[in-house]
């Protein structure tokens, strides 16, 4: 089924609740704040343009350099999620120019919050991409030794991910609760949802949606 997307005007210096109440069924303009220089803790801190897009405790993959950002919410025991995986990997591989960034949203139960903590730890051994496809790319029901056992399949040395997940289990936290405040503060209801460009986009897209949304993105800088 074809969906419907209507972009709306951005407004850089938008609130958090003004966010929220602008909010549509589908893809518009998000209102995120351009300047990190929030006050810690307030409302618009997880919005800003930094953190949404540009979070530098999260690995991006797919072009790093590239011209457009699309951020995705995710829980690696999400079915849709995993549904999707392929063809979001073959819009960005097409595309060439597309920046990927994953954010764990683990919201459906424990072994949801252990595999993203687990997967986030991999990224200190520069194994988090095949920590990520590993885990995404699974259909069965996932447990912490079935976690273990994909992360070691995928070359992650499970030891050292574990020492470096107690090493760093403050900061991995840190990056959830930023992810959870960012989603919930956009009004995403479940996973997956993304943000392509400054376009809020929340659950499944085809691949020639997203082909669209993110040419409509791309508009939308250039004329910026």
């Amino acid at each position: 089924m074809n969906k419907s997307i209507h972009p709306a005007p951005l407004n850089l210096r938008r609130t958090r609740r003004e966010t929220l109440g602008a909010i549509g069924a589908s893809a518009i303009m998000l209102g995120i704040a351009p300047e990190s220089a929030l006050a810690q803790g307030s409302d618009e801190t997880v919005l800003t343009e930094a953190l949404v897009l540009r979070d530098p405790d999260i690995p991006a993959t797919g072009n790093a350099e590239g011209d457009i950002t699309i951020v995705e919410y995710f829980d690696y025991q999400c079915p849709y999620c995993r549904k999707i995986e392929p063809e979001l990997r073959q819009v960005v591989q097409d595309d060439g120019k597309i920046r990927l960034v994953l954010k764990d949203w683990p919201i459906l139960g424990p072994v949801s919050v252990i595999a993203a903590r687990k997967v986030l730890a991999s990224k200190f051994q520069d194994k988090y991409v095949q920590a990520h496809e590993a885990l995404i790319g699974v259909n069965s029901k996932l447990t912490e030794p079935r976690i273990r056992e994909l992360l070691a399949g995928a070359g992650v040395d499970v030891d050292r991910l574990n020492r470096d997940l107690a090493t760093n289990a403050k900061a991995i936290d840190a990056i959830l609760a930023r992810n959870s405040d960012q989603a919930r503060a956009f009004g995403f209801k479940g996973t997956p949802s993304f943000i392509v460009g400054k376009f809020r986009v929340p659950g499944i897209l085809t691949m020639a949606e997203f082909e669209r949304v993110v040419a409509d993105a791309r508009k939308a800088a250039a004329n910026k």
